[in-house]
């Protein structure tokens, strides 16, 4: 018998534009995703207690994928979130960094469990792990609803970042995000393009880590011609064009402008120039560049442009109506 279930969701997440700028202030346009990771949590009074589950004053974690298949699987105590038992040392280490850091922010997170009751977690991801759509914000989200606490501030103190994805695990729709002065702004804005027909998601198979990306960022920004703020205020007025984009063509443009802004900042290549230099329509890299997701544009048949992609070896090609929230 569990009782006292609780149930939480999060949405996984997409950045448009302003990658790598968002962090320094630049207006970024974000888009939430329709598929994210959920949270159960229950417990089973003392008087249920059973050998295969555990003790007394312990949480069992385990982690299903989106075959509904567990690939991780923790027990701690609840005193102080020691590890007692894992299949994974690495992935058990950055929870428990998530959890203590929430009870840092609320001492009361899960004291009142801890002598008679055994606790047991279970989430769920709706997307391949290596997809790149918010496996570690979705859960720094729905820890922070679990612990009552504020998810940006959670977000911070672990893995750090912008924060935009912690901004579109909550949200109901596209979003506006910046940091003003390392204080998270969200506005919700109107984001439904009239040639979205036109959209598609590609997953390019090659995950990035976003802290590598940021650290070459940070590295090179200093040196870029045109200054950081001028180029956060260029990338900021893009986004704002993006958002009131009326054709195609015109968002092919924009897009154009966009990835060279950025490439000239990071020294990177388009993944256009990279992996798809024949293709007809536009490629624009969405987050760490390199891998995870590229958004492209097509105004011909939706069979012929999967029929492009596929035959270059990417078979997760996503309409835009069938991912974005």
């Amino acid at each position: 018998m569990i009782t006292s279930q609780n149930n939480f969701h999060a949405h996984g997440k997409l950045l448009l534009t302003a990658e790598y700028f968002v962090l320094d202030g630049a207006l970024a346009l974000a888009l939430p995703v329709k598929l994210g990771q959920s949270l159960d949590f229950g417990f089973r009074p003392d008087s249920y207690r059973d050998s295969d589950f555990g003790n007394a004053g312990e949480l069992h974690w385990q982690s299903f994928d989106e075959k509904n298949e567990c690939w991780f699987e923790v027990k701690f105590s609840l005193e102080n979130f020691e590890i007692l038992q894992t299949d994974d040392p690495a992935v058990a280490d950055r929870l428990q960094k998530i959890l203590r850091k929430a009870r840092n922010l609320n001492p009361g997170f899960q004291q009142s469990t801890i002598n008679n009751q055994q606790s047991t977690i279970n989430s769920h991801l709706d997307f391949p792990r290596l997809w790149g759509l918010g496996t570690s914000s979705t859960l720094v989200y729905l820890v922070a609803q679990w612990a009552e606490v504020d998810a940006f501030e959670l977000q911070f103190r672990t893995f750090g970042g912008s924060g935009y994805d912690i901004a579109c695990a909550g949200a109901d729709g596209p979003i506006l995000y910046s940091l003003k002065n390392g204080k998270p702004h969200v506005e919700a804005c109107d984001f439904h393009p009239t040639f979205a027909n036109c959209l598609y998601f590609i997953y390019l198979g090659q995950k990035q880590d976003s802290r590598e990306g940021i650290k070459n960022y940070r590295l090179r920004i200093a040196d870029c011609g045109l200054g950081a703020q001028e180029a956060v205020s260029k990338i900021s007025d893009l986004t704002r064009q993006f958002l009131a984009s009326q054709t195609l063509a015109e968002f092919d443009d924009l897009f154009r402008q966009h990835e060279a802004l950025v490439a000239e900042t990071t020294g990177l290549p388009r993944a256009k120039s990279l992996f798809f230099s024949d293709f007809w329509g536009e490629i624009k890299s969405l987050g760490a560049w390199g891998g995870d997701f590229v958004l492209a544009t097509s105004d011909r048949p939706e069979e012929e442009t999967r029929q492009y992609f596929n035959e270059k070896g990417y078979e997760v090609f996503l309409p835009y109506e069938a991912l974005i929230l």
